[in-house]
């Protein structure tokens, strides 16, 4: 009884004594008077979103986005540099204009895949064509792809209702909202069921059709909410794939389905640029006292480009940007080297952040801490250790430093586990340094805004992203401050519940080089 009172007494003085360094620090005064006082995120934005717009690899519009964060650097002083790491299918997206000609005239909303082949500058026209409703087998829809020649297809599902969930729950009986939830869910049934028939996966079915001669694909990759659509990538070579919201798609279902075949006609331009090289863009200001040792602000720089990528992953990009120039111009000597690493290709498997630790191997064994944001525009709630058994012992040390209006906010998991995907601190994860996801409110982040064509400007909630960039600032800041080097001593990881086996620390996957070929 007696140790433990000593130990909460000296945890109460220690406490105490970081209380008082917060309130003498004239650093972290500066740090959130000119975050508050002085942001830069909205021109940020604006210019990265609204000037430049989507980043998807490959594209122009990604090589303009590295040579623009330079240049930004570049005027607060800061030495920045754009760094190699493979090569990938150069694309341009162009324009996409899809009409309905029959049984009457409407212009569609909708837009080209990512990759897609582009259609002459005349377009292509064409009937419409549902997948049979009821397949026999593989046999069966063989002699059946025929029909898809010379016609445009729709490869999604009829979706039995455009309003959310959300929506319904607030509005419908308890009677009513069972109801359509049970209809939809054998309707997804039966539309899988009837697709593994094909003989076809998801991947090949749609090269099938192509083959078959179709003159397009049009799908509707519902977001669940009102208006929203994923945009991912065309499996086409030579044909237009096209994605239509879900109001214009459900309403050419209908009509080919009760014998007032739709006709269209689609325009979806853009350019080849054969491989190009793809980049991480890099910024540092030098450590004073440990320069070898680095604490690294991490967001992936690029995005899918259905919207401008706004929340995926622009709103990461600028609070790195925002910290580190709060940085240099109120920290400008850091005791150690503080580096911010906008990362290439996130999106098609973490492959700039995998080249980086893969190319930089001198480096990993001195990073002090990487802090990754990328999950959405929403304030920061949660923090793990990631797996690190003495992560508690130095994050709740920076945290300390952070104003309680920020800090009450966000959840901490201790020791936490070690997340073998989903964002680039995954790639450093992997190779046993100590990095954190800085893990965002959802502000409906997964409906909405995640990879869809709503991920745009108007979606940024401004107050929150200046308060990860506060939050983000200190704990670089105290990181970089921090007498004592953090430890890489990881926890026993518990059974997996559905294997019973023991789980393990993942291991470092190489990047995909040269990727987006045929």
């Amino acid at each position: 009884m007696i140790r433990t009172f000593k130990l909460l007494f000296a945890l109460l003085l220690l406490g105490n004594s970081f209380a008082f360094a917060q309130d003498q620090d004239p650093v972290l005064d500066s740090i959130i008077k000119e975050a508050n006082e002085n942001s830069h995120l909205e021109p940020l934005a604006h210019e990265l979103l609204d000037v430049i717009g989507p980043r998807l690899v490959g594209s122009p519009q990604m090589l303009q986005a590295h040579d623009w964060a330079i240049a930004k650097f570049n005027s607060w002083g800061i030495s920045a540099r754009k760094e190699q790491w493979g090569e990938w299918r150069g694309w341009e997206r162009g324009i996409t204009h899809i009409d309905m000609l029959e049984p009457r005239v409407q212009t569609l909303d909708g837009t080209q895949l990512a990759w897609n082949p582009s259609t002459k500058a005349k377009g292509v026209t064409a009937q419409v064509i549902t997948l049979p409703e009821k397949i026999q087998d593989s046999l069966w829809f063989v002699k059946w792809l025929p029909n898809v020649k010379g016609k445009f297809v729709l490869t999604s599902m009829n979706e039995p209702t455009g309003r959310p969930d959300y929506n319904w729950e607030e509005h419908a009986t308890e009677e009513s909202f069972k109801k359509m939830k049970d209809a939809r869910e054998e309707q997804t049934k039966v539309w899988r069921e009837n697709i593994r028939k094909t003989g076809y996966g998801w991947p090949t079915l749609t090269p099938a059709l192509e083959a078959a001669g179709a003159a397009g694909i049009v799908q509707s990759y519902w977001s669940k909410g009102f208006g929203v659509n994923k945009i991912f990538s065309a499996q086409t070579k030579t044909i237009p794939t096209v994605d239509l919201e879900l109001e214009d798609y459900t309403m050419l279902y209908r009509l080919a389905e009760s014998g007032n075949t739709p006709k269209l006609h689609i325009v979806a331009q853009s350019k080849e640029l054969g491989m190009v090289p793809t980049f991480n863009t890099i910024a540092e200001i030098k450590g004073t006292e440990k320069p070898d040792e680095y604490v690294i602000l991490s967001a992936h720089f690029d995005s899918w480009d259905g919207g401008t990528g706004a929340t995926d992953n622009g709103t990461g990009t600028i609070t790195m940007m925002e910290v580190i120039r709060i940085l240099k111009k109120h920290y400008p000597n850091p005791k150690r080297t503080i580096l911010v690493g906008l990362w290439g290709s996130e999106e098609q498997g973490l492959n700039g952040s995998r080249g980086f630790v893969e190319d930089h191997p001198e480096l990993l064994d001195n990073i002090q801490a990487v802090f990754n944001q990328d999950n959405g525009t929403g304030r920061v709630v949660k923090l793990g250790g990631g797996g690190f058994l003495h992560s508690y012992a130095y994050l709740t040390r920076w945290l300390e430093a952070v104003p309680e209006d920020i800090r009450k906010h966000i959840e901490t998991d201790f020791p936490g586990s070690p997340a073998r995907g989903g964002s680039d601190y995954a790639s450093f994860l992997a190779a046993g340094v100590p990095a954190f996801s800085l893990s965002s409110l959802g502000w409906d982040y997964w409906n909405y805004t995640w990879h869809t064509n709503r991920d745009t400007y108007d979606k940024i909630v401004f107050d929150d992203v200046r308060n990860n960039a506060i939050l983000t600032a200190i704990l670089a800041y105290m990181a970089s401050e921090d007498q004592e080097k953090t430890s890489r001593e990881k926890s026993i990881l518990p059974l997996n519940p559905r294997t019973g086996e023991q789980r393990t620390w993942p291991t470092p996957r190489p990047p995909e080089r040269k990727g987006g070929q045929d």
